[in-house]
């Protein structure tokens, strides 16, 4: 299959469906009562739009202008687009939305530039799960800023952050609710909620009270709280006294939280009593049997993401589209899997805007993807294998209306473990990377005289 084509005329003189346009921002009533449409930057036509948030799909165009959704319907004037691409035989989805990354290189032990995988995942907004705290978020929402893609925050209540493996709740003293709570009303355009790691290897003997502290600065600040699970103590069921509805479990389908019985009872308690579900899947925080045992019990995941990170970046994860195959392999629907990584998270932490949909006035954050058919085996953290029939993969990711550019992966950090099979496929695609790079990019054939050596 073809990629994305750009009509190089503009799609001039095609005739305009008189019911395609009608009502749409961005379109007004013309002299005699018919519809006439402003100027669009772009316009994309002929894909399988698949949205979530307003139940939308089937073939549709959509317009943008000024970096926003300005009209979307089953056929658009092509003349009113400066630029017209052909997505025909490809799905459209709004941007993803990924409920758990770790983006902070440099200054953290998890931390990935996002850019060099959002060009080619579709992933446009990059929810950051906790990497700074108090001490370190200025310097974060700085680097943060200079991104391709959105990236809203939830701070951790520790104010040092993940600048190690574990253990930043180990000294008490470090969740301070004050300086939390300080930190987000300074930062109230980037931070969505409140981040704790409730684990044995990060509270170390004091068991609830780092959790305590988060829901207490998130109360003061009006946000939610996403609880990272594994290792007890403690348990879900001793910490769901302390959740509130709309509050986040991460790393929902952990093996390694749900314990030898495979299934915490107390999970579908929470379940039921409003919390929401994010997979988190990282490298030791999913277990297709655990996810299969909550969707057997009717609790699907209420958000698909990958907690990439450094460590989880060359596998498990790699990305989301792979995430969501994991998901396509258990069962859930394609349309399920897109809203868990669309308008599901983006209402999970409030992002406004029209965030995660392709709503009218929406960012034009958009992913465009060939959808293969197929059998594609996958692996969750502990080698369990499933098959999915379906794989996304990207071909475009518009952030604003404009595609984002490729770009190359920093060198993996010393300190990540990674297997032979993984180095040695590392080292085979910086290769395979230097030959198409130093293979001149056309031939002889492919050149023009662009100084003639007697001009007239």
């Amino acid at each position: 299959m073809t990629g994305p084509t750009t009509d190089p005329d503009g799609g001039r003189g095609g005739g305009a469906d008189p019911d395609g346009v009608r009502g749409m921002a961005g379109s007004s009533p013309g002299p005699t009562g018919g519809t006439q449409t402003s100027g669009w930057d772009l316009l994309l036509t002929g894909g399988e739009l698949l949205d979530p948030a307003d139940r939308r799909g089937g073939p549709h165009d959509i317009a943008v202008r000024a970096g926003r959704i300005a009209a979307v319907a089953p056929r658009l004037p092509r003349a009113a687009a400066t630029e017209v691409v052909d997505l025909t035989g490809r799905l459209v989805t709004p941007g993803l939305v990924d409920l758990h990354t770790h983006v902070h290189p440099g200054a953290t032990y998890w931390g990935i530039d996002p850019g060099p995988v959002a060009w080619r995942s579709g992933v446009t907004t990059w929810v950051d799960a906790g990497s700074a705290g108090a001490y370190s978020f200025p310097a974060f929402a700085a680097t943060s800023a200079g991104y391709p893609v959105r990236v809203p925050a939830l701070l951790n209540i520790s104010a040092v952050g993940l600048v190690a493996p574990v253990g930043e709740s180990r000294d008490l003293a470090n969740c301070d609710v004050d300086l939390a709570v300080a930190t987000v009303r300074a930062h109230r355009d980037t931070v969505v909620g409140i981040k704790v790691r409730m684990d044995r290897h990060n509270v170390g003997a004091h068991g609830l009270a780092p959790l305590r502290r988060a829901v207490e600065a998130a109360q003061a600040t009006g946000l939610p709280v996403m609880v990272h699970i594994g290792a007890g103590p403690p348990s879900i069921g001793q910490m769901l006294s302390l959740l509130r509805p709309g509050d986040i479990i991460t790393h929902c389908a952990s093996g390694i939280a749900a314990g030898p019985a495979g299934f915490d009872p107390a999970a579908k308690d929470a379940y039921q009593a409003g919390i929401r579900f994010d997979l988190g899947h990282g490298s030791g925080g999913f277990a297709f049997d655990v996810l299969e045992a909550q969707l057997a019990a009717g609790m699907p995941p209420h958000a698909v993401s990958t907690d990439l990170h450094s460590r989880s970046l060359h596998g498990p994860v790699f990305d989301l589209p792979t995430t969501m195959a994991k998901l396509l392999a258990v069962g859930m629907s394609l349309e399920q899997v897109v809203a868990a990584a669309t308008t599901g998270p983006a209402r999970m932490v409030g992002l406004a805007d029209g965030i995660g949909t392709l709503a009218i006035g929406a960012p034009a954050d958009l992913a465009v993807f060939t959808v293969e058919h197929g059998r594609f085996e996958l692996a969750d953290v502990h080698g369990q294998r499933r098959t999915s029939p379906i794989r996304l993969v990207n071909e475009v990711t518009y952030r604003a209306g404009r595609p984002l550019t490729p770009r190359l992966s920093a060198p993996v950090p010393p300190w990540i473990p990674l297997t032979d099979a993984q180095r040695v496929a590392l080292t085979e695609r910086d290769r395979a990377v230097r030959r198409l790079l130093t293979t001149p990019l056309v031939g002889p054939d492919g050149l023009a005289e662009q100084f003639p050596r007697h001009g007239g």
